[in-house]
């Protein structure tokens, strides 16, 4: 939802665990899941492609945000630890942007460190009925685990969290396979898992079991949150353009206790806590409208709340004349460009007159 002073491409297939809604109104909450649906949901995003016997495989990448194919690429790694992997195993390796490097040194971690994927349960594809997957088959490829993924790691996942998995939370279903070299090889087992990933696909680090905390889908406050052809990315530096800024988290668990609030009753609550949030983070309570900015926050859904999440963020951004995300430059505590121009103030309320009281639902929407 919204509060108002003056939220590209079509999603791919392969959303595992991430339902998408209907939208209730223009909210930031429709705009950044919408967003999720595009970005995770893209099946590259959605897969993490490991080796057992002959290397990381990359040949068959699929659309990202952009839509153009990434490069081709073959390299070699070390599989020990995905091969003995089990669930409630994390791993980690070190990333790379060169597709020769990364992920060679996959390794089990504890899990309350920093690590990249937990897994839910082994698939074994061996058991498969027919002779799709037997010995001597045709590598399936990424779309084909990608159907696999969404057949057998959604359950499985569900099955390893019970009610605790939020499927609009920061996590999502997520497949570790073999490269074709290890499938040649005779390797059939993958590994399903949950996974936090970037809107490009890069698997962000987390610490602590997935069911051991609140998945709420928040960044900390002060956080920029990048954009690209008016849609909200990753994070990234204030100086660098982004879509909006993060001023607050919230915790609704401590308003209301017992069970889950109306929207309604969120967005009221939150009206006046993220309007403070604006005004201690902007400096005064006139710098939100001098700035032509537009304060939002998020609404949590009722799985996100039966699987414990409790938190959402207030955030500040700019529309476009046409929809989407204005492309702004500097911490909204400081000096702004928006669209490489700074902000001019409206004209002052006459005195005597106060301004309505703003209505939810005006926070930006993804462009066409």
């Amino acid at each position: 939802m919204s509060s108002d002073q003056p939220n590209g491409a079509e999603p791919q297939p392969g959303n595992a665990g991430q339902p998408t809604k209907a939208p209730r109104t223009m909210s930031a909450t429709t705009t950044r899941r919408a967003l999720a649906a595009v970005a995770i949901g893209a099946v590259v995003a959605a897969i993490a492609t490991f080796a057992i016997a002959g290397g990381f495989d990359r040949s068959e990448n699929l659309p990202t945000h952009s839509g153009d194919p990434g490069p081709q690429a073959t390299a070699s790694v070390e599989g020990e630890a995905f091969a003995s992997a089990v669930a409630g195993d994390c791993l980690d390796w070190t990333p790379s942007n060169d597709p020769k490097e990364d992920r060679k040194d996959v390794a089990k971690v504890d899990c309350a460190e920093e690590h990249r994927f937990e897994v839910a349960a082994p698939l074994d594809l061996s058991v498969y009925p027919g002779a799709e997957f037997g010995p001597g088959s045709r590598y399936p490829g990424a779309l084909r685990f990608a159907e696999l993924r969404d057949e057998h790691c959604v359950p499985a996942v569900e099955t390893y969290l019970g009610a605790r998995f939020d499927p609009y939370g920061k996590f999502s279903v997520g497949l570790m396979f073999p490269s074709e070299a290890g499938w040649t090889a005779g390797e059939r087992t993958l590994r399903c898992g949950l996974q936090f990933s970037g809107t490009a696909g890069t698997l962000l680090p987390f610490s602590g079991r997935v069911a051991e905390q609140d998945q709420s889908n928040v960044w900390d406050p002060g956080t920029c949150i990048g954009i690209n052809q008016n849609v909200p990315t990753d994070p990234v530096d204030c100086v660098q353009p982004h879509a909006y800024e993060v001023i607050s988290v919230v915790d609704l668990g401590t308003q209301f206790p017992g069970s889950m609030p109306s929207v309604e009753d969120q967005d009221k609550y939150l009206e006046g806590v993220c309007t403070q949030a604006s005004n201690e983070f902007l400096g005064s309570a006139d710098a939100l409208r001098n700035k032509t900015l537009t304060l939002f926050w998020d609404n949590l859904e009722l799985d996100s709340w039966l699987a414990g999440s409790r938190r959402i963020n207030c955030s500040v951004g700019k529309e476009t004349d046409t929809g989407g995300f204005s492309t702004i430059t500097g911490s909204a505590k400081g000096d702004i460009l928006i669209n490489g121009a700074a902000p001019v103030p409206p004209p002052p309320t006459p005195e005597g007159r106060s301004m309505p009281t703003p209505l939810p639902g005006a926070a930006p929407v993804p462009g066409p």
